[in-house]
């Protein structure tokens, strides 16, 4: 059997946690998950999983040998992927995560204009807001908004940054007025972005000092941005949104923007991706494209 192909299904099936996962994640069949974590035991001599019919886990010499693959493996790729930059052009495919909404509307755009001009590039994009592992999902790319876990062997680059703003529709202004001052909101009906267990307060930056936290009086808790806005614009309530997804109504009158004498607080938006001793030109362009074209399209 080939050694970096074993090293490769025995890495995945770490990572995943089962050689049933491996298998489906590597179309492979779950007995020659096996055959290939067998193959480098018998040829190390030395166990590098304990297993039973419902657990896995690693010895102590399996986890250093873990370690030493995925470097292999890195070493690998990257080996591969200067003969393709030779082409000067990126090529295989280009595997990103990113937030649902977010993504749909501003990243995904940018990425499929980039496919279009390199007709060898393949793509497959991710939509979902929960938190994904680089690594456990063979991701290249990871967008993600707002603060960052510190995690070794994790690049992020700063690609986009947009400011969140208060807004409301004419027909529930007329109805209740216009708030003008922070304590104002007190006294309104807002729309909520929350999770179960946990809304998210709104932000409003203060010199030297942490955010100002307000959370409105509100009955319209929702876990999707473009709802909140559709509650917002019906005239439902108050909502604290990203410019990039009100501009187009507020342009169109739909939605008018409140508390401008107020600092609006400001998201920064990463590009992730796994260390590596040489940066695939497919990840670097695609990193290049975001980093140039949305800042015009969130601000």
């Amino acid at each position: 059997m080939d050694r970096l192909t074993s090293m490769a299904v025995y890495v995945k099936a770490v990572d995943l946690g089962s050689f049933a996962a491996a298998a489906a994640a590597l179309d492979l069949s779950g007995p020659m998950v096996g055959k290939h974590v067998r193959f480098l035991e018998e040829r190390l001599s030395v166990r590098l999983l304990n297993r039973t019919t419902r657990h896995q886990s690693l010895t102590d010499f399996g986890r250093v040998y873990y370690e030493r693959c995925r470097i292999v493996l890195a070493e690998a790729h990257a080996a591969d992927d200067l003969a393709a930059d030779q082409l000067s052009e990126p090529r295989g495919r280009l595997r990103v995560t990113m937030p649902a909404l977010l993504g749909r509307r501003c990243v995904a755009p940018i990425l499929l204009e980039l496919a279009q001009k390199y007709p060898a590039l393949e793509l497959d994009l991710f939509f979902g807001d929960r938190i994904t592992d680089l690594a456990e999902g063979s991701y290249d790319l990871a967008i993600r908004t707002g603060a960052l876990e510190d995690r070794a062997g994790v690049i992020a680059r700063r690609i986009a940054r947009h400011r969140m703003l208060v807004c409301a529709s004419p027909s529930y202004l007329d109805m209740h007025g216009q708030p003008q001052q922070l304590g104002d909101l007190g006294s309104h009906h807002a729309v909520i972005y929350s999770r179960p267990g946990w809304v998210h307060p709104w932000l409003f930056p203060r010199d030297g000092q942490r955010p100002a936290e307000v959370t409105p009086p509100n009955r319209l808790r929702l876990d999707d941005l473009d709802a909140i806005a559709d509650a917002a614009t019906a005239g439902m309530g108050l909502a604290w949104l990203p410019s990039w997804l009100i501009r187009e109504r507020v342009e169109a009158g739909a939605l008018v923007i409140l508390l401008a004498d107020e600092p609006a607080y400001v998201f920064d938006n990463y590009a992730l991706w796994l260390r590596t001793p040489h940066l695939p030109l497919k990840v670097r362009l695609a990193v290049d494209a975001l980093a140039s074209a949305l800042p015009k399209v969130m601000a």
